[in-house]
């Protein structure tokens, strides 16, 4: 029995390895900084989003844009409630949702004095 034991071991390592390389790599993408938003085919680039920024330096929770998620700890993307091009289910659509959120929050952020773009080339960057 002495000699099956470093086989199992080296087992468990292996297993606990790949397992925390599968966790931190999922964990890896859905976390890339900085995400890319829009629709594509629009009339104005894409918005360069920063999730960092907006959750750690800002402390904005996460329920505040994703608002409607059953599970907070596994948000989902705005794609998946609000459609690109016809509305469903009296659901805003994306560009409508972006926009009213994000500009909404970011002119009472500057009411308070903190900066945020709130015109159009703020956020829509070439």
């Amino acid at each position: 029995m002495r000699g099956k034991f470093p086989v199992y071991t080296l087992f468990f390592i292996i297993s606990a390895y790949l397992l925390c390389s599968f966790n931190l790599s999922f964990a890896q993408e859905k976390t890339t900084e900085p995400l890319t938003i829009g629709v594509e085919g629009g009339k104005l680039p894409l918005v360069t989003f920063s999730h960092k920024i907006h959750t750690e330096k800002l402390k904005i929770d996460c329920a505040i844009c994703h608002h409607k998620d059953k599970d907070p700890k596994e948000p989902q993307g705005c794609f998946k409630c609000h459609p690109v091009k016809y509305v469903k289910d009296n659901r805003p659509l994306a560009k409508m949702a972006f926009h009213k959120m994000c500009i909404t929050c970011h002119k009472e952020s500057l009411a308070k004095e903190i900066s945020g773009p709130t015109k159009c080339n703020g956020c829509h960057r070439k």
